[in-house]
């Protein structure tokens, strides 16, 4: 069976579809399963009963594909901002990729409905609100389930806007599904929608954790800093394994720094925290990002569906779909990734001091001009945010389903937060990259390390130093562009050898 891994995400997803679609042995298998129960005259979750506190109530064999097309339509009520197109779709793959594992019962028509829409590239529109992230993500994947039967809306394969269900089936010439014993529920349930935001946000982090040391090394030189506090002593004395990587990142970009060499003598003894701490700081988030990476790619292998169908014929429920591992990860993930923005704000505010022979506000002639004031406001709008952002939605929990669902995750509101906080953070990042770029323009003819002169003309190639005020945000689009492209990792690393 296909891992999927967060490392080559896409990549895994398709080919675990792919494998999944030519080979559904563990589909039937366990659908047979399910076939059999139903005739053996016993009672079971979802499949011949009803569902939550209703689980008390057995259901006649003859309403039974009545009982899951009521499920789907009954549960769809999300509401909210539509998830983004990109992420519907990972939602998609990944549930393909959950019943796949052979565990669930579904139909061999419906799991194949499913991979259907997605080698048609047919992605359910997805309200964002509505779960609790603990009987699965039952609102969004309801949603996601409803464009089966010809009800809610896909994204057109632009992402751009949405269409209604019932018309792109006609285009596609797709008849509505009709869903039979156990479908329902193994569509709803699962953990697909905090699972994909996570995977989301964490697949791209380690990269934004990498430019956050590059753009940290460009404040650095700016700020004529002092290289001993990256000092590999210092770090085996304290090994904690982020710490050390980002200070070994840091002196790679600074090897070859004439503007080092210029200030080793000036009699400074300590830099701010912002500078001095970097390995610590960046080094905590990096640990804390890795256990969230971990947690995500194992919940992206699990099955989280309920009950669960087994090999030998047992059908049996418990608590997989339960988000809280999710939960508790992506809290810690965004508290991560706020933190790589918090000490970035305040690089960027020492950076228009007027420090070390730096013109203030980063301009020579200011008073007509504002100079590189106003971003760093942005820089700390974003970070005061990501402070309220951050409050645990793992640590809350409403009753739901007359007491029957007692004990709620809240991980889809902590997903809905993560990516909103990696937002910000990416914005507050380019706002300091903006800031340095031109920063060291007034260290010249001094060379900086040979990462960062690479990162400054990387920089240079797509925004200008800037002499007087100008429409600034263009500037900041490019650089937060810049931070979103792999070159700009690629280029620096050729330069400064392979990053951690």
């Amino acid at each position: 069976m296909n891992r999927i891994s967060l490392s080559n995400l896409y990549e895994d997803l398709e080919a675990s579809v792919t494998s999944l679609s030519s080979d559904q042995s563990r589909v039937g298998s366990s659908r047979e399963v399910v076939e059999a129960a139903l005739l053996d005259g016993h009672s079971y979750y979802g499949i011949n009963t009803g569902f939550g506190g209703l689980s008390d109530k057995r259901i006649n064999p003859e309403q039974i594909a009545q009982l899951q097309r009521n499920l789907i339509l009954s549960h769809a009520v999300g509401v909210g901002d539509l998830v983004p197109e990109s992420i519907s779709r990972l939602m998609l793959g990944l549930k393909i990729h959950a019943l796949g594992l052979g565990y669930s019962g579904i139909s061999l028509e419906t799991f194949n409905r499913l991979v259907l829409l997605w080698r048609r590239r047919l992605t359910p529109a997805i309200p964002s609100r509505g779960s609790v992230g603990a009987s699965g993500d039952l609102a969004p994947l309801a949603h996601m389930a409803l464009t089966l039967l010809g009800y809610g809306y896909f994204w057109n394969r632009e992402g751009t806007s949405t269409v209604g269900a019932e018309g792109v089936l006609a285009t596609e010439g797709i008849e509505p599904l009709e869903l039979q014993a156990k479908d329902g529920l193994s569509l709803i349930n699962g953990t697909q929608f905090m699972t994909a935001y996570g995977a989301w946000v964490l697949e791209q982090s380690m990269r934004l954790a990498k430019c956050a040391d590059v753009i940290a090394a460009m404040s650095l030189e700016a700020l004529q800093g002092s290289v001993k506090p990256f000092d590999a002593r210092i770090q085996e004395l304290r090994p904690h394994a982020g710490q050390a990587t980002v200070a070994e990142n840091v002196r790679a970009l600074l090897t070859g720094s004439k503007i080092l060499e210029s200030h080793r003598d000036c009699g400074k003894i300590q830099d701010p925290y912002s500078l001095r701490c970097i390995p610590q700081v960046h080094g905590a988030s990096r640990d804390a990002l890795v256990f969230g990476q971990n947690t995500v790619e194992t919940e992206m292998n699990s099955v989280t569906d309920n009950p669960l169908v087994f090999p030998n014929g047992d059908i049996v429920s418990g608590g997989n779909f339960h988000g809280q591992p999710l939960a508790i990860a992506l809290d810690l993930a965004a508290i991560a990734l706020s933190e790589l923005a918090s000490i970035s704000e305040r690089r960027t505010f020492l950076l228009l001091g007027g420090h070390d022979g730096l013109p203030t506000l980063l301009m020579n002639e200011t008073g007509i001009n504002s100079g590189f004031m106003i971003p760093q406001y942005t820089a700390a709008a974003l970070v005061s945010e990501n402070k309220i952002l951050c409050h645990p939605a793992s640590v809350d929990s409403i009753p739901t389903s007359l007491g029957q669902e007692d004990h709620q995750s809240m991980g889809s509101i902590s997903a809905l937060k993560l990516r909103q906080v990696f937002l910000h953070v990416e914005t507050v990042l380019a706002i300091e990259l903006f800031t340095a770029a031109q920063a060291l323009d007034f260290r010249e003819p001094l060379k900086p390390g040979r990462g960062v002169e690479r990162a400054h003309q990387y920089v240079r190639a797509l925004v200008p130093h800037r002499e007087a005020d100008h429409y600034f945000k263009e500037d900041l689009s490019h650089c937060s562009q810049i931070l979103r492209d792999q070159e700009f990792l690629s280029a620096v690393e050729e330069t400064a050898g392979e990053l951690d």
